[in-house]
């Protein structure tokens, strides 16, 4: 039986194109597609032949591995790297290699540069699916927010219910998350490097090879610029073996990701309550069943980001807690933990953008029941209002409107009838009563904040599609 990680208790991110982006096997391919470019880099300033490079590219494909022996090896020296290279150079003799390139693999290079390489080439390619999913996310809440721009609804402060707000202006701070949270992506992204230094950090086994050539070639920092050029990633200059902020950085925005998803989900969830009836998912087939009860329809993408956003927050901390213990030129443990923490973290944020896409492009918005809980608190919503307009023709001023609001809801009297009593018609008309107890008339800049947040997201999509 091949033992594999499948997802089967990560709901997530399972099924998705996490499973694939950040399983086992993508994770060998890119320590795999590390050894063969920096092969490559070396055939192309003659340190190597052609032959060589291809004989390695050749054997730098995870489907010739496997997998679960990796794994199995992987404890003797407590990363996967290790048991990967007696592999390679296994298949390289079987292969008929030309003769030296078991030399030429891994020349130079250490473990830990051919595994943190490995890791930015997977965040890499998985920033690209999350980018996608959070843009066609962005779309759909963008129409949301235009749609409902000035729909009045109930906003509500510490679960109860506060003055009014319109759902144009509530999906317009989902997507204002969402849009920091993919800026932040966005420049990560723009920021992976390349991790090459060698044993210690100090390139000596590379620049002693280099010193000992017959004839000149590039030297070290040549070498480390085409590399990092060869994988599509930046050139520090510098190693950063020791440095664990790039994996702050990553795990910091991936974290920021997954946990503006969940704010949204978690809107979704309370709303979708029946009692509430404010928001519906989009009914799909096979989507949202219970095993007992046929009758119930499940927020299950809702719900998921929920828990990914449930989940983050440890995994983000594993990184932190890893920095700061991080010792030496290579950490006893630290560096470890950074793996799984990491890789999961990708994984989530990757799940968070599939299943916020499909919710923020199929929710089903109940006007009449935003309207309805709007109505449930009655006049009383408006009290700040009233209590800011009537304050110079009421005897007793703020306290006293506040009271007669207190008064209302203790008693079950209807605050317009008590407002009525106490203020003359000469300070109040009935239409000018009827003006200020109008919900849709104190919406204060809502919808200017929402025509701000879809002008900003309109410049973060342009800015995005020139760059893909």
């Amino acid at each position: 039986m091949t033992n594999a990680d499948y997802g089967v208790l990560s709901p997530a991110w399972a099924g998705g194109a996490a499973a694939r982006l950040a399983d086992d096997t993508a994770f060998v391919q890119a320590m795999l597609d590390v050894e063969a470019a920096w092969v490559r880099v070396q055939a192309g300033a003659g340190l190597c032949t052609a032959q060589q490079a291809a004989a390695v590219d050749a054997v730098a494909r995870a489907e010739r591995y496997d997998l679960a022996e990796v794994a199995r090896r992987t404890p003797d020296g407590a990363n996967a790297l290790i048991p990967l290279l007696g592999m390679m150079r296994e298949l390289l003799a079987r292969d008929g290699a030309p003769g030296g390139t078991g030399t030429v693999l891994h020349r130079g290079a250490t473990s830990q540069d051919i595994i943190d390489s490995a890791l930015m080439l997977l965040l890499a390619r998985g920033i690209k699916v999350v980018s996608t999913h959070l843009h066609a996310a962005g779309e759909g809440l963008a129409a949301l927010a235009r749609t409902y721009a000035r729909t009045p609804c109930i906003a509500r402060s510490l679960t109860q219910h506060a003055l009014p707000t319109t759902f144009g202006y509530r999906a317009a701070a989902w997507l204002s998350a969402l849009g920091s949270a993919g800026r932040a992506l966005q420049e990560l992204s723009n920021t992976l490097a390349l991790q090459w230094g060698g044993a210690v950090g100090t390139l000596a086994s590379l620049d002693q090879f280099l010193a000992d050539q017959p004839r000149t070639h590039p030297d070290s920092a040549e070498l480390v610029r085409r590399m990092a050029a060869e994988l599509q990633l930046v050139d520090r200059q510098v190693p950063w073996h020791t440095n664990r902020v790039p994996l702050l950085q990553a795990g910091s925005a991936l974290g920021t990701v997954i946990a503006a998803l969940g704010t949204f989900g978690t809107d979704v969830l309370t709303a979708s309550r029946p009692e509430i009836g404010e928001l519906s998912e989009p009914r799909e087939a096979g989507k949202g069943g219970s095993s007992a009860m046929p009758q119930k329809q499940n927020p299950v993408h809702s719900l998921l980001l929920r828990t990914a956003a449930l989940s983050a927050p440890a995994l983000v901390g594993t990184l932190f807690t890893a920095a700061g213990t991080a010792a030496d030129e290579r950490p006893d443990g630290a560096w470890h933990a950074e793996w799984p923490a990491l890789r999961e973290l990708l994984r989530l944020a990757v799940g968070s953008a599939e299943h916020a896409d499909v919710l923020a492009n199929g929710l089903r918005v109940n006007e009449s029941a935003l309207a309805r809980n709007l109505a449930l608190g009655g006049d009383a919503v408006l009290s700040e209002r009233l209590a800011t307009v009537l304050a110079p023709v009421i005897a007793g001023g703020k306290p006293a409107v506040q009271d007669l609001v207190r008064r209302s809801l203790t008693d079950q009297v209807s605050l317009r009838e008590l407002l009525r009593l106490e203020v003359s018609h000469t300070d109040l008309s009935d239409a000018q009563l009827d003006e200020l107890l109008d919900p849709a008339g104190y919406l204060g800049s809502a919808a200017r904040f929402t025509d701000t947040v879809l002008a900003d997201y309109a410049l973060w999509k342009e800015s995005w599609l020139s760059h893909n």
